[in-house]
C-alpha cells in the first residue's frame, strides 16, 4: 500500500510504500517540546520506502543529536518526519499520513510521560531493545 502526506501548506509531499515497522506513541521531552503536545503519534518505516515526491527544496532539518534528523517545511513549519540514520529508519508522524490506519502497538519513553494513558498497550521506559533501548516495561 502507498500513502501520501504533505506539510501544512502542501509545499512538501512525501510518500511511503508498504507497511510501517512500528506504530505507537512517544512521550519523550524532546518530542513533546518540538510538537508542543503531551504525546506524539509515530509510524516508523525503513528509510528506503520513504521518498520526497516534491518540495525537497523546502525541507529544513534540525539535528539535536546524530541519532535524529528532524525535518520540517521551511515555508509553513509543518513537521514531516524524523530520520534515524543509525538505524536506517524514518519516523513519519501519523498525522502526516491521513490515509494510514493508525494502529498503535506500544508507548515509548513512558518514563517521561506527562499524560498517563491507560489503554492496555505496553509502556516502555525508553526504547525497545532492538532500537537501542533497555526494553524495560513500566506498569500502566
Amino acid at each position: 500500500m502507498n500513502h501520501v502526506g504533505h506539510c501544512l501548506c502542501g509545499a512538501v509531499e512525501l510518500r511511503v510504500t508498504g507497511a510501517p515497522e512500528a506504530m505507537g506513541y512517544c512521550h519523550c521531552a524532546t518530542c513533546r517540546s518540538w510538537s508542543t503536545g503531551p504525546v506524539v503519534a509515530f509510524t516508523v518505516w525503513k528509510a528506503e520506502v520513504v521518498t520526497i515526491a516534491s518540495g525537497a527544496e523546502h525541507i529544513r532539518k534540525f539535528e539535536k543529536t546524530e541519532r535524529s534528523q528532524r525535518m520540517f517545511c521551511g515555508r509553513c513549519g509543518g513537521q514531516l518526519m524524523i530520520a534515524v540514520p543509525t538505524l536506517g529508519l524514518v519516523n513519519v508522524f501519523a498525522t502526516t499520513l491521513p490515509t494510514l490506519a493508525f494502529k498503535p502497538a506500544l508507548h515509548i519513553n513512558y518514563a517521561e510521560t506527562m499524560l498517563p494513558i491507560r489503554d492496555g498497550l505496553p509502556k516502555l521506559k525508553d526504547f525497545p531493545a532492538e532500537f537501542g533501548g533497555s526494553g524495560e516495561l513500566l506498569p500502566e
